[in-house]
């Protein structure tokens, strides 16, 4: 499908590695100039490297943290003006809600809500006034189904969720859309070092836990970073205009809801 995205300008947030990085290819590889970001400087120029040469397209690499306001002064001077904005960052470890005291709740809201908002207040209104803007937030399939110890991540991504849905409907009438996308069980480093750590928590081997876990979903295999890539550009396409408020599970099928 002819995504019609030629000559965009994409930023697409902790995209040096993981699920930002697939969007960010395939927003590349539709036609778009793509600002990369992560905070590993060597590790994000050889991302850089990868998607210009499978792609052609121009890529940006800023090395910055987004959760601060230098850091995203950074990530908006690289560019004149933003038409798509993927917001994405790593979320809180695994722990139980009792040993998460105020510091680490306020560092969990920050990070996972506070700075998506202040980067779509920061680009919403050029969007606006250029009459096209595509919104994705990366969050998390415990949106729809929380998991015990991912409370401080399920309840900052379920913030951000609903602070967002009204300003999806306030600008809607300006073909700015703002959508949401909760990954399920897939194939990352991030999902890979959980696995580990529960071998060595368990003593037994690494592929046992995968095993395991891949029972546990109706597709019978985690997702591939590229699948949910091709997702995320589709959304920011010019034909998903008509999709805004929305939330995407993309979870092999293990949530079992109809909601």
């Amino acid at each position: 499908m002819h995504l019609g995205l030629e000559g965009r300008t994409a930023i697409v947030c902790a995209s040096s590695r993981g699920l930002g990085r697939a969007c960010a290819m395939e927003l590349a590889r539709a036609g778009c100039r793509v600002v990369i970001n992560g905070r590993n400087a060597e590790t994000l120029a050889r991302t850089a490297e990868e998607i210009r040469a499978e792609t052609g397209a121009e890529v940006i690499a800023v090395a910055a943290d987004v959760g601060t306001s230098e850091g995203q002064d950074a990530l908006l001077a690289a560019v004149p003006e933003v038409d798509i904005l993927v917001n994405n960052n790593g979320g809180p470890p695994l722990r139980d809600f009792r040993q998460i005291d105020r510091e680490a709740m306020l560092a969990g809201v920050t990070a996972n809500m506070v700075t998506p908002i202040e980067l779509v207040q920061r680009v919403i209104d050029g969007m606006v006034a250029r009459r096209f803007g595509r919104i994705v937030n990366i969050t998390s399939a415990s949106v729809k189904m929380p998991l015990s110890g991912l409370d401080l991540s399920s309840g900052a991504r379920i913030g951000l969720t609903g602070f967002l849905a009204g300003v999806a409907r306030s600008v809607a009438h300006a073909n700015v859309t703002i959508n949401f996308l909760l990954p399920g069980a897939f194939d990352t480093r991030r999902l890979q070092s959980g696995q580990e750590a529960a071998s060595q928590r368990r003593g037994v081997d690494v592929e046992t836990i995968r095993d395991e876990r891949r029972q546990e979903i109706p597709a019978r295999r985690f997702g591939e970073a590229a699948e949910f890539g091709t997702a995320c550009a589709f959304l920011c396409s010019a034909q998903a205009g008509y999709i805004t408020g929305q939330s995407l599970l993309i979870d092999g099928g293990a949530y079992q809801g109809v909601l």
